[in-house]
């Protein structure tokens, strides 16, 4: 399980050195976020990226709305180092090292909240959602992506039965992590419940693409043993069960490998929401 406190550590840190591989991986969703967080932009005033990662979405956001300002915010230095490094000529557009629930100077200054699977990691999410709604002006816009069951999304759940010999199986209570928003139920429950209204949802199925390049297949298995919830398995097998678990993962890899790249089907949820 990933806490919102990893990712200013360890996770953060593999996340920052992998941003081509993690953004390629969404780049068959993105452009569904995207075209929802135009949707919603205004022209001018201020937007915030949660959980804003290594920039992408902060990045296209303001360069698409230059009358915007633009704030990325994120608990990993080591991710919002690299967003800096990657917004050149972006004037319209900061990062800053903080807890997006937690920046008071930011409170009803936001006419448009985003984020690309950033919203998912609070220990309590009715009182996370409340702290972004405090963000927002009123009737302010809240587009967020989040992941459907991890039984859809077969990048997370093959590797995991591949490392393990089990299907795992989607949670029957909110636990912080990649998966904490995958029942629709819940989410419109904590969205109401934090003051969110007009709540909208969209399913997006999408190819997650995890190899590319000359070896392709070598490329997905280097990437599930640095990013996934199959990567802590691995890194922490010994080396007897270490071999089998990469050769059960390679063939695993070989059966998604299609026209030179290893795809695996993903499945997201997109949501919008007005500040009540």
């Amino acid at each position: 399980m990933t806490l919102a406190h990893d990712w200013a550590g360890t996770v953060g840190e593999t996340w920052a050195e992998e941003w081509h591989r993690t953004d390629r991986g969404f780049a068959a969703m993105t452009p569904h976020l995207d075209a929802a967080i135009l949707a919603a932009a205004p022209v001018q005033g201020g937007a915030i990226d949660i959980g804003c990662g290594a920039g992408g979405t902060s990045i296209a956001l303001a360069r698409a709305r230059p009358g915007l300002t633009v704030t990325g915010i994120d608990l990993s230095p080591a991710l919002v180092d690299t967003a800096r490094s990657r917004a050149g000529g972006c004037d319209n557009l900061s990062f800053r090292v903080a807890d997006a629930t937690a920046v008071p100077d930011l409170d009803g200054t936001a006419d448009l909240l985003v984020s690309r699977h950033g919203v998912m990691f609070f220990d309590d999410p009715v009182a996370g959602m409340a702290a972004l709604r405090r963000l927002a002006v009123p009737g302010g816009a809240l587009v967020f992506s989040c992941f459907d069951s991890v039984t859809r999304n077969r990048f997370a759940a093959d590797p995991m039965v591949a490392a393990t010999g089990r299907e795992p199986q989607p949670a029957t209570a909110y636990a912080p992590g990649p998966f904490g928003f995958a029942d629709p139920d819940f989410v419109t429950a904590t969205l109401t419940a934090a003051g969110w209204g007009a709540l909208h949802r969209e399913a997006v199925a999408f190819d997650y693409r995890v190899g590319a390049g000359d070896d392709p297949v070598g490329d997905a298995v280097n990437f599930f043993t640095r990013i996934g919830p199959s990567a802590p398995l691995l890194r922490a097998a010994s080396p007897e069960e270490r071999g089998p678990m990469i050769a059960r993962l390679t063939e695993v890899v070989r059966q998604h490998l299609r026209d030179g790249v290893v795809d695996f089907p993903a499945s997201a949820w997109l949501w919008s929401a007005r500040a009540a």
